[in-house]
């Protein structure tokens, strides 16, 4: 048994290999529960089915954690990306309301364009305050993710915002060679960000950054515009995001709109093997762990569990989650079960080593 789990050793000690289990069991219970979870079918030429729509419904997710990600590889966090996905996907649900031609794609792309300018600029400021100013980041993404919901709700007039945009939906609910056109988008943003930190040198100084400021700034990195640039680059994700939640239902609630998406994107991260700690990060892992949040969601529903007590299912889940894959918490329980038991003959190899 101990030669086997020498040999195992290498692959459980990989830091994907605990969120891909747990994928695949949920995905295995999931289809003993349902037989038809992984059935797909094709209608008007596109593929529906359980995991196209968990694919999809994970897009806006993949999206804000791939930001966090960075975000928290320098030591951070970002808890305003909620109100900022509201934000973007009000800004460009009014300004296409307003239009005289809704289903223009030059009116959607100045929308987008306008939220997307705004979310910037949003970013930046986060980045101001926490590079520049040197507010804690919980504190300064803590500022936004208060007032960001009252500037939603402000652009939006406290009321639900609905469009009649076949171009602003296609975002969402749109197909490209049989598979939902959000899937695509997230990989797109997936392997730009996975291009600029691991075929530069940019992944690199985040994780140096992160490990230890003060050496990075000493080794002549400039540690607070690598600090700027990940909160500008979180928000610009968080927009993207807000676009697809806004275009599944084309409309605009800034209450509803990315409500505790921050929450998920932070458990997405860490389910993921990154530290909240800053330092070495994973963009695979993230995409695992947003995988796993969404699959979970999906099964809660399936399950017709209660409302009162899905939230915490999906607590115990994740915790199960988190302590399985901590490689101290599997340390001590493999420390408890080899230790012999009270009065038990030590082995032969036990008695030498005491002996000697």
């Amino acid at each position: 048994m101990s030669a086997v789990a020498e040999r195992l050793r290498p692959l459980t000690g990989h830091r994907l290999f605990w969120p891909a289990l747990v994928l695949v069991v949920m995905v295995l219970a999931n289809t003993i529960y349902r037989p038809g979870f992984l059935s797909i079918e094709v209608k008007n030429g596109n593929l529906y089915g359980t995991p196209v729509d968990i694919l999809r419904l994970s897009a806006p997710l993949m999206l804000v954690a791939l930001g966090m990600t960075l975000v928290i590889a320098t030591g951070g966090i970002d808890l305003s990306v909620g109100s900022l996905c509201a934000i973007s996907g009000a800004i460009a649900c009014v300004v296409i309301s307003q239009a005289p031609d809704p289903n223009s794609l030059s009116t959607v792309f100045t929308a987008l364009a306008l939220a997307f300018g705004a979310a910037l600029v949003l970013g930046a400021w986060n980045g101001v305050l926490v590079a520049v100013i040197g507010i804690q980041p919980i504190i300064a993404t803590l500022i936004l993710m208060v007032a960001g919901r009252g500037l939603a709700q402000l652009l939006t007039e406290g009321q639900i915002v609905t469009i009649n945009s076949a171009p602003y939906r296609a975002i969402g609910l749109g197909h490209f060679l049989t598979l939902p056109l959000a899937i695509f988008i997230a990989l797109a943003a997936a392997l730009l960000v996975a291009a600029l930190t691991r075929r530069t040198a940019l992944g690199l100084i985040v994780e140096s950054v992160g490990g230890n400021a003060e050496a990075s700034r000493l080794a002549g990195i400039r540690s607070s515009r690598i600090i700027f640039l990940v909160y500008v680059v979180s928000a610009a994700c968080a927009a993207i995001a807000g676009f697809m939640i806004t275009a599944n239902v084309s409309s605009a609630d800034g209450n509803a709109a990315g409500l505790w998406v921050e929450l998920d994107a932070i458990l997405a991260v860490v389910i993921g093997g990154t530290s909240l700690a800053g330092g070495r990060f994973s963009l695979s892992g993230t995409i695992l762990g947003a995988l796993i949040i969404q699959t979970l969601t999906t099964t809660v529903y399936a399950m017709d569990i209660s409302p009162q007590t899905s939230l915490l299912f999906k607590a115990v889940v994740v915790i199960a989650v988190c302590l399985i894959q901590a490689p101290a918490f599997r340390a001590k329980f493999s420390r408890r079960r080899r230790s012999p038991r009270p009065g038990a003959t030590p082995a032969p190899r036990e008695k030498e080593e005491v002996a000697a």
